[in-house]
C-alpha cells in the first residue's frame, strides 16, 4: 500500500493513498454554527465548500495556534469529501502488509487507528478514515452544510431581486 505520511503533535500518520486527493498549504477556515466539534469550518475548494476536521482534536491531542505552515489534506471519508488540518504533509511511501500490525493487537480502544507500521525510518499510525466521523457527526454536519446552502441559495435570489 502507499500512504500518505503526516505529521500531527509530532507523531507520524499515514493515509491510504487512493483516499487523498490533493494537498494545500493552510487558509482561513470559515467558522460553521451547528458543525460538530472536530469541524473547525469549511473552506471553499473550487466552489465546493468542503469541511476542514481539525486531527488534533479528533485525536484527543492538545490544541496549537492555527499556522499557516501546516497543511490541509484533501480526502474521501465515507464518500465526503473532507479536508484534514495536520501539522506537515511530510512523504509518500510504500507500506508492505508485513510492516503492519492490526491496532486491536497493541491498543484495543484506539478507535481511529486501522493500524501500526514499523517502517525503517520509524513507526507510522495508520489512519481509519471511516471513523473520523460518526454518523451522529456525520448527520450533524449534514445539517450544518444544508443551513448553509440555504442562507447561500437566499442571499442568490436576494441579489437576483
Amino acid at each position: 500500500m502507499q500512504a500518505l505520511i503526516f505529521d500531527v503533535a509530532g507523531r507520524r500518520y499515514g493515509l491510504p493513498l487512493p483516499a487523498t486527493r490533493e494537498i494545500f498549504q493552510a487558509v482561513e477556515v470559515t467558522p460553521v454554527a451547528g458543525a460538530p466539534g472536530v469541524i473547525e469550518g469549511v473552506v471553499d475548494v473550487r466552489g465546493e465548500l468542503c469541511p476542514v476536521m481539525n486531527l488534533r482534536r479528533r485525536f484527543g491531542l492538545a490544541a496549537s495556534p492555527e499556522d499557516p505552515a501546516h497543511h490541509l489534506v484533501q480526502a474521501a471519508i465515507n464518500g465526503r469529501t473532507v479536508l484534514l488540518r495536520v501539522d506537515r504533509a511530510l512523504d509518500i511511501a510504500d507500506i508492505q502488509a508485513d510492516q503492519v500490525q492490526d491496532i486491536l493487537e497493541v491498543l484495543p480502544r484506539a478507535g481511529h487507528i486501522a493500524g501500526v507500521a514499523r517502517l525503517p525510518d520509524g513507526m507510522v499510525l495508520i489512519a481509519d478514515l471511516d471513523a473520523f466521523l460518526t454518523e451522529a457527526e456525520s448527520e450533524e454536519l449534514d445539517e450544518a452544510l444544508l443551513a448553509i446552502s440555504r442562507m447561500q441559495s437566499a442571499d442568490s435570489h436576494a441579489a437576483n431581486d
